[in-house]
């Protein structure tokens, strides 16, 4: 018999109790102590039980776990590291899913000094095992909708009965964690007015801005499509083709004879094997997987090549 873990995070309720899984505080990698017992009491939502319910018909022994800490993923990742079990990660959101991936990094990923002869020489990390995605609104998390993955927990758990996978690019970042869909940079003022920033972006050889000039949002991105304030700077871009690609938005004054000068944004689209991006200001927003921080030193991504997997149909 086939044992699967559905892995469910602290959903957002729990930010009021010290953060949710996610967050950049508190949770599952954040600085404040999440509520254990009000976490170990929550229930199962709808869908993690409908897909329990549906794994179980089709022959697997299922356990439904409820983690609210690092601790807690690392715990129930164990069968899962040991190849006892297959994983499905119950997510509200990209960055909980990317709560998950980080843990499974930290687990896998070898030291510098113990690199294994069979990696890759474009990897640092190994094959992680793959993840059944169940999302807990339809559609969402985003990367979701990018892989034309399924939204329906009897459908999440027949594609992980089935043992179909496909393998995905991952990106790592030199702040130790990690992005499965995108980053990124800028933000809004209290009255929802962009807020410009400088910083020097760079992808591989390519200089997008070299930091003396203003930047309304910048983003990092390996999957789908990315808008800003309605303003797409990427659009279709590929999981699994060993690629970052990297758009900033540029403003740009355009002089009209006889008439008042136009702002227009310039979009300026790179891609590489990694980006560099190095902020002039004190400190610059960054949504990294829906899970806002600042950003206030320089911060360098690399795409890891199929380093995961996810169950499909």
């Amino acid at each position: 018999m086939r044992q699967v873990i559905v892995l469910s995070l602290a959903d957002d309720t729990a930010e009021t109790a010290g953060g949710c899984c996610g967050a950049s505080a508190g949770g599952c990698g954040g600085s404040a102590p999440p509520d254990a017992d009000a976490c170990a009491t929550r229930p199962p939502r709808v869908p993690v039980l409908r897909c329990s319910d549906a794994l179980s018909a089709g022959g697997a022994a299922v356990e439904v776990v409820t983690a609210c800490s690092d601790a807690e993923i690392d715990a129930a990742l164990k069968a899962v590291r040991a190849d006892e079990a297959a994983l499905v990660v119950a997510a509200a959101d990209d960055g909980q899913l990317r709560a998950v991936l980080r843990r499974l990094v930290r687990a896998y990923a070898p030291a510098p000094s113990k690199r294994p002869a069979d990696l890759p020489a474009n990897r640092t990390v190994p094959d992680l095992p793959p993840v059944g995605i169940l999302p807990l609104t339809p559609g969402i998390p985003d990367i979701v909708t990018d892989l034309g993955l399924p939204t329906d927990p009897a459908a999440v758990a027949a594609a992980v009965l089935g043992g179909r996978t496909r393998r995905l690019d991952l990106l790592r970042n030199d702040g130790g964690s990690v992005t499965a869909r995108s980053a990124v940079l800028g933000g809004v003022d209290a009255s929802g007015t962009a807020v410009s920033w400088r910083g020097r972006v760079e992808v591989d050889d390519a200089v997008l801005t070299d930091g003396a000039e203003p930047v309304l949002a910048c983003v990092v991105t390996n999957s789908g499509g990315v808008e800003v304030g309605g303003l797409p700077l990427t659009d279709g871009v590929a999981a699994d083709d060993g690629r970052i690609t990297v758009a900033v938005a540029v403003p740009r004054r355009v002089r009209r004879l006889l008439r008042r000068p136009d702002t227009h944004l310039e979009v300026r689209r790179a891609t590489g094997r990694a980006v560099a991006i190095t902020p002039r200001e004190e400190s610059v927003v960054l949504v990294d997987d829906g899970v806002t921080a600042q950003l206030t030193r320089k911060r360098s991504w690399w795409v890891e090549p199929g380093a995961w997997a996810v169950y499909v149909p």
